[in-house]
């Protein structure tokens, strides 16, 4: 993928572009908000890795530019580790993902490389299928096999966050904003309970689970290989 890094610690910013170029991707930093805009827009980028708190223009404004212009760039977003109203401002203005500060550096090229996997939404968007398993948004009905699912209403809204964006890994954070549109005090066991109870109606008797845990990143869904 082509990767443009928008971070004003020089520093991190050299670390994310020289990991992302061991991966076999092309990546370039900028440390300053107006002109990581401008270089987003002059040559298109798969994948911008956008830090909020930036000189000129902040990470915000440089995300509602992308978004107004057009630009199907996917968005991961880097905001310290108090700032959640901004990380859900990020998200509701068209971002993809977000990464707290501090972070792993091997989760930031999962989460990069998970969303350079994501799909497009499918023409359809009332029915949602990863192999046999199909989700009727507009009626709530879930089948694997042409088995009917019987989930509970929050279930199938998890279930809903996953099968939209097949091969994206979701963090336990942001299932809880996607969800609970909780702003604060995210109860990520809350989500684990409700993906162990979605693993055992949706993968129980199947050879090949859809429903996957990616360690130190969160969860996924996808087709077998």
């Amino acid at each position: 993928m082509r990767i443009l890094v928008v971070e004003d610690e020089t520093q991190l910013a050299g670390h994310i572009t020289r990991a992302l170029v061991r991966r076999g991707h092309t990546a370039a930093a900028l440390h300053d908000g107006a002109l990581g805009l401008r270089a987003a827009l002059e040559q298109p980028h798969d994948l911008v890795v956008l830090d909020l708190n930036l000189p000129t223009l902040d990470g915000l404004g440089v995300l509602a530019g992308l978004r107004r212009a057009g630009s199907t760039a996917r968005i991961l977003i880097l905001t310290a580790k108090g700032e959640v109203e901004h990380r859900v401002k990020g998200l509701q203005a068209g971002a993809d993902d977000y990464l707290t500060k501090p972070f792993a550096m091997d989760e930031l090229i999962a989460r990069v490389e998970a969303l350079g996997r994501r799909t497009v939404t499918p023409v359809d968007a009332n029915i949602l299928s990863v192999a046999d398993l199909h989700v009727d948004v507009r009626h709530r009905r879930v089948t694997r096999a042409g088995k009917t699912i019987a989930l509970s209403p929050r279930e199938f809204d998890v279930l809903q966050v996953l099968m939209a964006e097949p091969g994206r890994a979701f963090s336990r954070t942001e299932l809880c904003e996607r969800v609970w549109q909780r702003d604060h005090e995210y109860d990520t066991r809350t989500v684990e309970i409700f993906i162990t109870r979605l693993r055992k109606k949706v993968d129980t008797g199947f050879d090949a689970p859809l429903i996957h845990t990616l360690r130190a990143v969160g969860y996924t869904i996808r087709a077998p290989a």
